[in-house]
């Protein structure tokens, strides 16, 4: 159950930071502010769900655990040095992102012309195409896979995950539901926003989920440990309810 947790800290963390991403959000704009918006958005959501989560299963449990299969370590020395590796790569993200916030922060949010698609197929094709190179989610999976959980579980945490990416998405459902008419004027100010300061918000997001997850991988280690390190590493530990 411990691990279960922790898994469950570190999908939610990485799938917040890497909701705000343009590839998802400025399609979701576009639907929203064209005919039926709310149920075009809702669509275009449910594709991104679906084969993302579809997606996720199918390397979780496929290539996934034939990996795990060929590693001779026990499954939680795996997982920590998983989370470590997962962290380390957040933080540099983090300080990428923000060395450069100026100059991404000037380009424009991409345009998109769906060409007679249906929403739900736009939603799935973008998806579709990111997938291979969704290394945050790959991380998620990687996580998973380290854990080595039954399938139910490993579902759990791949919807939670997915939940969390396309919360802006439902937050823009969730305007066009009750905004009524001032909902187009907050989805504008809104994608103003996001436009100037998605760099800044992405950073600090993906920065707090880094430390969060190394310190995960971190204190699993340092809990066998003697000394202050293996104090405050079962003391982590005790206060987030997670054991060996």
């Amino acid at each position: 159950m411990a691990g279960v947790i922790r898994l469950i800290g570190i999908a939610m963390s990485i799938g917040l930071a890497d909701s705000l991403n343009p590839t998802t959000v400025a399609p979701a704009l576009y639907l929203a502010t064209g005919p039926r918006p709310r149920e075009r958005v809702t669509e275009f959501a449910l594709g991104v769900f679906v084969v993302y989560m579809v997606g996720g299963i199918a390397i979780a449990l496929g290539p996934g655990q034939l990996l795990l299969s060929l590693v001779p370590h026990p499954h939680h020395e795996v997982a920590y040095t998983i989370e470590v590796v997962i962290g380390v790569a957040m933080i540099a993200a983090a300080v990428y992102l923000w060395r450069n916030r100026e100059r991404l922060s000037s380009r424009e949010m991409p345009d998109f012309e769906p060409k007679g698609k249906s929403s739900w197929v736009l939603g799935a094709t973008i998806t579709a195409v990111e997938l291979p190179t969704a290394f945050p989610y790959f991380a998620v999976i990687a996580a998973v896979v380290g854990q080595d959980l039954d399938p139910a579980r490993t579902v759990v945490v791949l919807v939670l995950f997915n939940v969390c990416f396309i919360l802006p998405l439902l937050v823009i459902i969730a305007i066009l539901t009750f905004a009524g008419n001032r909902a187009a004027k907050v989805l504008a100010a809104i994608r103003d926003f996001l436009q100037r300061r998605w760099p800044y918000l992405v950073s600090a997001l993906a920065l707090v989920a880094g430390i969060f997850v190394v310190v995960l991988g971190v204190t699993g280690f340092g809990q066998s440990l003697h000394g202050a390190l293996g104090r405050f590493s079962r003391h982590v530990r005790h206060v987030l309810h997670l054991h060996p």
